[in-house]
């Protein structure tokens, strides 16, 4: 019943955030800013229901309810309780529906903190940011569910994988993807500036703690996965060059540039543009990261989540550059 619950709010989600990206547009379009309001209200409230979902789905895990697939694969009864939570963000599915809940806080709290000051920019902010809402979204409600359920209940569950049961599982994915996600407010930001014709240093000073949050999150991520990789046989010690912890390590360069970029742009006025190709890069950079790590297309120890949904993440990197591209020209 919990289980159900928690999917019955995931599609009020992704029905919440298409509505909200709609509504702010025809809401712009229009002039009628009863639309956008209302469309910052569907965004916040995409918040509350993705954590019922997360809320549900840990219950799950907790639980021993392996009559729910992604339960059944990732946990077992004898497993920790620390590690049943932490099943959360060990597969496919929970991962991703992890990633829409981080999403849906960042989102959530910048309506919140800059909807009444930055009126011409925060409905193009909202409707940029519930693109990457509503595609991820969609993915965890009709390709990688996380509430499927199992058509023969098993007794037990086959547990996370051994090499990830380690106190790094706690700390170490939960920073990566608080910096992966973190990135995807500057970039609608900047994405937002660049339709409503705001180029000047306004956004960039609102996005300034947004980066540099994101930007610490992904290095804490990548200094515990150094030191998780150290523990583990057969991952080559702090750094192997592994084709994932390069998929990682990317997104962070990019960031860096842009952090110190910016700088130059606020004092001298110059690289605007340059600004903008670097975050658009950092944004396409954190999802082909997580395009690498889940599509099955390359071969990694890192690769625990592997699916066919690469080529829909592929199309929608491409969809999001070209859509990029086309305002920056």
């Amino acid at each position: 019943m919990i289980a159900d619950f928690g999917h019955v709010a995931l599609y009020i989600a992704l029905a919440a955030a298409i509505y909200s990206a709609v509504a702010a547009w025809y809401g712009q379009k229009t002039g009628n800013h009863s639309f956008t309001e209302s469309a910052r209200n569907a965004t916040i409230l995409t918040f509350p229901l993705i954590l019922i979902a997360a809320g549900a789905l840990i219950y799950s895990l907790l639980t021993n309810d392996f009559s729910i697939e992604y339960v059944a694969r990732v946990s077992s009864i004898e497993q920790p309780t620390y590690l049943k939570v932490t099943a959360l963000w060990g597969g496919q599915a929970g991962s991703l529906l992890f990633w829409n809940l981080l999403l849906s806080v960042f989102t959530s709290t910048a309506m919140l903190m800059k909807w009444r000051e930055q009126k011409e920019l925060m409905p193009y902010v909202l409707i940029v940011s519930s693109f990457t809402q509503i595609f991820f979204l969609a993915i965890s409600s009709f390709v990688e569910n996380p509430f499927a359920r199992m058509a023969v209940v098993p007794l037990d569950g086959n547990g996370l994988n051994p090499l990830l049961r380690h106190p790094g599982m706690i700390i170490h994915p939960p920073m990566l993807y608080l910096g992966f996600v973190g990135f995807t407010i500057p970039y609608s930001y900047a994405i937002a500036a660049l339709i409503a014709g705001k180029l000047d240093d306004g956004w960039i000073r609102t996005t300034r703690r947004w980066t540099l949050v994101a930007w610490l999150f992904l290095s804490l991520g990548l200094i515990l996965g150094g030191r998780w990789a150290y523990d583990v046989l057969g991952w080559g010690g702090y750094w192997a060059w592994d084709p994932v912890e390069n998929a990682s390590l990317m997104p962070w360069l990019a960031g860096t540039a842009f952090l110190h970029s910016v700088m130059i742009q606020e004092k001298r006025n110059m690289f605007r543009m340059w600004n903008m190709v670097l975050i658009v890069l950092t944004y396409c950079l954190v999802i082909l990261g997580t395009f690498t790590v889940r599509s099955g297309v390359i071969s990694s120890v890192h690769a625990f989540a592997q699916s066919a949904i690469g080529p829909l993440f592929f199309g929608f990197i491409a969809i999001m550059f070209v859509f990029s591209l086309y305002w920056m020209t």
